[in-house]
């Protein structure tokens, strides 16, 4: 898949192209469904696809205080849409003045001017511009003038980004991948910790995720690091040893594994929750919770052995 970050330096094919727009955070299986059906159209009319989508979120810049965390970052965004075939991704930066453009504005300079649009293909619930003003309708009226056809996808029943975020922070990373098709993955570097797991014999790999990106509701999971390895994973304030409180923290032990992880570029999905986070009156019975993680880690993943 090609990638430009900057629209006015896409060089759009002299047939046009199929775009499809909008945020695309986790490319769930309702943005596959929208995908598929972009390909297909883009196909038989001997044009190639695109994907229109932002280097933000919206609602990060139009409204901060409650914008949602992010399922995926930039980087693992292009990567999923990489892998659904769509021939070119076209990154957008949206940003205060990007939000107050009039859609009728954004429709000639993006879609006509940029991209050379010929079918724009959307979801039925779409809305863009300023005070999100353009939607389907308005799309069509132009498309007639302009050029360029309109279609729009129904949405896939109880598939949204919002409903994947609801099931993370529920703690069901299980219903979160069967609609994303994927175990939900985030990623950081790994950071010192406190070094307590080496001495309880346990050493995690502490990996800071950054801020925006959504992590599963507190507890122990079942997954992998790096994709391959086994990892028994715990997100939470650890209050056996905070009893306070503190800030919520993701561990990674991994299975069968030896070898210094610090400084490297994590990646840990989330295949099956284990338990709630609990606090224990000793050191002995956390060790003795610790030991079961890890089996039952083996069993929910089939891990017998690192090789």
């Amino acid at each position: 898949m090609d990638v430009v970050t900057d629209p006015a330096t896409f060089v759009a094919p002299a047939a046009g192209t199929a775009v499809t727009i909008g945020a695309y955070d986790g490319v769930h299986r309702g943005h596959q469904f929208v995908i598929g059906h972009l390909r297909r159209l883009a196909a038989d009319g001997g044009l190639e696809s695109v994907v229109l989508t932002f280097d933000r979120h919206p609602a990060a810049v139009v409204r901060p205080e409650s914008a949602p965390k992010l399922l995926t970052d930039l980087d693992q965004k292009l990567e999923v849409l990489g892998s659904t075939g769509v021939e070119h991704a076209v990154v957008l930066h949206f940003d205060q003045a990007r939000s107050q453009e009039e859609p009728e504005d954004f429709v000639r300079e993006i879609l006509v001017e940029a991209l050379r649009a010929r079918v724009v293909v959307v979801g039925e619930d779409f809305h863009f511009g300023r005070r999100r003003r353009g939607n389907v309708e308005l799309l069509r009226a132009m498309g007639g003038s302009l050029g360029f056809e309109v279609t729009h996808v129904p949405l896939l029943a109880g598939t949204s980004s919002t409903a994947v975020r609801r099931l993370l922070e529920a703690g069901d990373v299980a219903g979160a991948a069967d609609l994303l098709g994927r175990p939900h993955e985030v990623r950081g570097v790994v950071v010192m910790g406190d070094q307590r797991g080496r001495e309880l014999g346990y050493p995690t790999a502490n990996v800071a995720v950054p801020d925006d990106i959504l992590l599963p509701s507190p507890g122990i999971y079942a997954g992998w690091y790096g994709g391959d390895q086994a990892a028994a994973i715990s997100v939470g304030r650890r209050p056996t040893f905070h009893a306070g409180g503190a800030p919520v923290v993701l561990e990674a032990y991994l299975l069968d594994f030896s070898g210094d992880l610090y400084g490297q570029q994590a990646r840990v999905s989330f295949v099956s929750r284990l338990r709630d986070e609990e606090r224990y009156d000793s050191i002995d019975d956390l060790l003795r919770q610790m030991a079961l993680d890890v089996e039952a880690t083996r069993t929910a993943l089939g891990w017998v052995t690192a090789g």
